[in-house]
């Protein structure tokens, strides 16, 4: 629940956090794991039988520890929101989350810098997954429209045997400002992922997203996806990795760049190392302008190019 000397800051927070595609009555219900933090502290938090969950704050930040139990399995989606509404200054967030033996969860999490003129956030946020347990992590952001807002997001995942784990990050509703991406799994013997980040860039806004499968145990697989849509003079590096170490292990990657603008300038790098000749990895990549047919399809039915355009990239970013 929300601390009392904190509401009038929770309620700046929950506009702008409702703004991003959340739903902020969710931190008021006692049936719903959630923490909630502004700056260098957590303002609210609320937790439910079988979640354990620890908070400090930290230099410039907090750090946190959630864990779900052996054999638990939450019904409500575990809600987190990050925020930051000053113009200047530096946020450092540490998550530790494990879940254990076929335990299940949900993870929706919302970063809101709606006023960074020149703030810095970084997050590191580390995943243990034990045998059998299945978590998802939707992480979406919403930055100030200056482009003065730069984010360091790294998650490192280890999962163990027949685990399941769905990452994905968002950045599609504004401005990116300068935006670093890393994603790690390592994954345990018939243990799932499935990776994801998706971006829109516009003005000077700048990208690098590194993605990397480590297919370590038998029959383990996964697909690591980035999907960015660069416009006017923004820039864009994304690196797709993965490594076959194991006896039918399988790995997909995927990575698809749209561009729009003359002083564009993207680039994409599939990677992929084999070290057991069992194991199987394909990619597929792209880059290059709108599809033209459908923007004219959808000018013809009486859209301007910008309404067309736009319809478009909700569609590809979705």
């Amino acid at each position: 629940m929300i601390e009392r000397n904190y509401q009038k800051e929770f309620e700046k927070i929950a506009e702008y956090y409702e703004k991003s595609g959340g739903d902020a009555s969710k931190f008021l219900r006692r049936d719903i794991v959630s923490i909630i933090v502004s700056g260098d502290k957590v303002i609210g938090r609320n937790t439910v039988e079988g979640v354990e969950l620890k908070a400090k704050s930290i230099e410039n930040g907090v750090e946190l520890w959630l864990e779900v139990k052996d054999g638990v399995q939450i019904d409500n989606p575990i809600h987190l929101c990050t925020g930051y509404m000053k113009p200047e200054g530096t946020q450092l967030v540490l998550i530790h989350t494990k879940l254990g033996k076929a335990a299940k969860a949900k993870f929706l999490s919302h970063c809101v810098f709606p006023k960074g003129k020149r703030f810095t956030h970084r997050m590191v946020s580390d995943i243990e997954l034990s045998e059998l347990a299945e978590m998802s992590y939707e992480d979406v952001h919403f930055h100030s429209e200056d482009g003065g807002v730069t984010v360091e997001a790294i998650y490192n995942a280890h999962l163990d045997e027949k685990s399941l784990f769905k990452n994905t990050f968002h950045l599609t509703k504004t401005r990116v400002g300068r935006l670093k991406v890393e994603m790690k799994v390592d994954l345990g013997r018939e243990a799932v992922a499935e990776i994801e980040s998706k971006v829109y860039e516009k003005k000077d806004d700048y990208v690098e997203i590194t993605e990397e499968l480590n297919l370590n145990g038998e029959r383990a697989s996964g697909i690591a996806r980035t999907v960015v849509f660069a416009t006017d003079s923004s820039k864009a590096h994304i690196v797709n990795r993965a490594y076959g170490n194991a006896p039918y292990a399988r790995g997909h990657i995927e990575c698809k760049e749209i561009i729009k603008g003359g002083n564009v300038n993207v680039g994409t790098v599939p990677e992929l190392y084999v070290k057991d000749e069992k194991a199987e990895l394909t990619h597929e990549a792209s880059i290059g302008r709108m599809n033209v047919r459908q923007l004219e399809t959808l000018m013809a039915k009486g859209l301007g190019e910008n309404e067309a355009i736009e319809l478009i990239v909700k569609g590809m970013l979705k």
